[in-house]
């Protein structure tokens, strides 16, 4: 009789996320797991995929996300699975959607409104809660989150009064939090010390509201402090708290802010290499020059350009450069920007030759940090990951292919404890991408920021078929993945 399969991929040039080279492959599916790797010339499929030489690779997981109400409210994940992605990371910068015990405060405090202006989605008490509707209703990817210091501020700490350091009590109160949400499933706590209002934590606020990640071996992911002149002692204050608690850290998105620190990340990087040899640090990266986040005009007077993403009292300047605004309006930017507030943007303040060095260090894991509900978003949204494979790596050289792939898959699932994930092997979970690597590369731009990859054919979650032919497929056969302690790896 001959070998059967729900699944089979013939004729796929392989790269299993380990870094190893590529080989040729026949691969077999059955139910959400990969059953056979190799030579299968008499088996067959319920469905076949024939590659043609094309790459078949883990799907790819995105290190840094901001999906939290874009699993519920668009649960096809067009955005990310049009791209590779299989599973996503959320619940990074402080942002969380849960837990939230009591109304939200309106307007909501930036930078929650990130996720939702309105404050209708942070409706989930319990983190418990929030998981058990991921659950109730799958998206398209898996997901693994990550309980945000700014959300549990919000929720413990009087409307009034986010601008100061959180008292014993509300210590107390945040600390249950997270022990909650550690036993419901959540992988870590991440900070947004950047922003206001968790700006006003101190180093040891963090450290004692982050107490439950020993015992459930959880992660601290941190938007750092200071991502500019005072980088170091970010980096050192994170590392500290990392050591403190007992627990790996990840750095989020690692960059060099402002012309004054351009080609600083040989300094970042050899700091960080140096303190990986005595605790467990990573960090991830997006592609791009620009980043994005809330409109401020602090951010924008020291930027190169700025778009504005969305305004909620103007609109229709979403996708606008904001010295345009000004000019159209007849204003100084400064004044340009009170009258967009509450509104996002996109800042051109990195150097190039820092992201080329960032994205080629051997650590660094890839991560998009796109904003899924601005009007006009950062085109990393859709496109990083095979920006990565496609400008860095063909066209411009700065890894092989199969680097590139392990720094999007094996790497990342090693780091955040993704048991069975990450790889292309006998017995992993069926979490697929097939791309032309002739072809792939991002088709969004600054310009036109909403636009499906070049070169993605088909991505595979848990052994069903979630995009193909250029679209979704409608299939959401997403899981909340737990960090699986016996599966973690020492992070080098």
């Amino acid at each position: 009789m001959p070998e059967t399969f729900d699944l089979l991929i013939r004729n796929a040039s392989v790269i299993d996320g380990t870094g190893a080279l590529r080989f040729s492959a026949d691969v077999g599916i059955r139910n959400d797991r990969i059953a056979r790797i190799g030579d299968l010339p008499g088996a067959r499929g319920s469905v076949e995929i024939d590659a043609g030489g094309r790459v078949l690779s883990p799907g790819f997981i995105d290190a840094h996300t901001h999906d939290d109400r874009l699993m519920l409210s668009d649960g096809d994940m067009a955005p990310k699975v049009s791209q590779g992605i299989t599973t996503v990371i959320g619940g990074n910068c402080g942002v969380s959607l849960a837990p939230m015990p009591r109304a939200i405060p309106d307007p909501v405090t930036p930078p929650l409104n990130l996720l939702d202006g309105d404050g209708g989605w942070f409706r989930f008490r319990k983190f418990k809660d929030y998981l058990d509707a991921l659950r109730a209703q799958p998206a398209a990817t898996n997901c693994a989150m990550l309980v945000g210091h700014t959300t549990l501020r919000v929720a413990t700490m009087p409307e009034g009064e986010l601008t100061r350091p959180a008292n014993t009590q509300e210590i107390a109160a945040m600390r249950a939090l997270v022990e909650e949400a550690m036993q419901a499933g959540a992988i870590g706590v991440s900070t947004g010390l950047f922003y206001e209002p968790s700006i006003a934590a101190p180093t040891e606020e963090v450290i004692a509201i982050c107490q439950p990640l020993t015992a459930h071996h959880g992660l601290y992911c941190t938007h750092m402090r200071d991502e500019a002149d005072r980088v170091i002692d970010s980096l050192e204050e994170s590392f500290r708290i990392g050591r403190e608690v007992g627990v790996p850290v990840v750095i989020s998105h690692h960059k060099l802010v402002g012309q004054a620190n351009f080609g600083r990340s040989e300094e970042t990087l050899a700091f960080i290499q140096k303190n990986m040899a005595t605790q467990p640090i990573c960090l991830d990266c997006y592609p791009y020059t620009a980043g994005s986040t809330i409109l401020s005009a602090d951010r924008a007077a020291g930027s190169g350009r700025v778009i504005v993403t969305w305004s909620k009292t103007l609109p229709e300047y979403a996708g606008r450069d904001l010295s345009d605004i000004a000019r159209q309006m007849g204003v100084a930017q400064d004044e340009a920007v009170a009258r967009l507030l509450p509104a996002g943007a996109i800042y051109f303040r990195m150097d190039e030759a820092d992201v080329q060095r960032i994205l080629k260090f051997g650590p660094t894991m890839i991560g998009s940090d796109g904003l899924p509900h601005d009007a006009a978003p950062h085109p990393r949204l859709w496109g990083s990951f095979p920006r990565v494979l496609g400008h860095y790596g063909r066209l411009l050289g700065l890894f092989p292919l199969e680097t590139a792939v392990h720094k999007m898959t094996g790497l990342t699932a090693a780091n955040f404890g993704l048991k069975d994930r990450g790889v292309v092997r006998e017995g992993a979970f069926a979490d697929l991408t097939l791309f032309d690597a002739d072809t792939v590369d991002e088709a969004a731009s600054y310009e036109k920021p909403i636009a499906a990859a070049h070169g993605i054919d088909t991505v595979i979650v848990n052994g069903s078929i979630v995009w193909q032919h250029g679209q979704s497929t409608g299939a959401r056969p997403g899981r909340v993945l737990a960090r699986e302690p016996e599966n973690i790896k020492a992070l080098r």
